[in-house]
């Protein structure tokens, strides 16, 4: 497989990967919290964003391609977060299989 270019320069926005920690509520239950368990530097660019719509609200879904150096134990479910933004990581993979570097294929909440 050929090698991809990827300009580590680039990667200036600095991220923390969050996984999800659910939290027993006392009554049979859990509350959702996020456990940051990195910091890492990242590129975030965006790739499409869309409305759909639920009954009369629209629903707005951006989503962005994040590059960042390689780590074994970023997954599908966990979450990039900066400052007040977070990026639900829907894929993520190696481009050259090189272990260099990952895409994360994201889709950003709460805009």
């Amino acid at each position: 497989m050929n090698t991809v270019f990827i300009d580590a320069g680039r990667l200036t926005s600095e991220l923390a990967l969050e996984r999800l920690r659910p939290v027993a509520d006392g009554i049979g239950g859990y509350r959702e919290t996020w456990e940051e368990i990195a910091t890492l530097w990242a590129r975030i660019e965006p790739v499409s964003d869309t409305v759909r719509y639920f009954g009369a609200q629209p629903l707005e879904e951006i989503t962005h391609r994040i590059t960042m150096r390689f780590r074994d134990d970023i997954a599908s479910g966990m979450r990039l977060r900066k400052g007040g933004r977070c990026f639900t990581i829907l894929t993520v993979h190696d481009p050259d299989e090189s272990g260099r570097y990952c895409l994360a294929r994201v889709r950003e909440e709460g805009r």
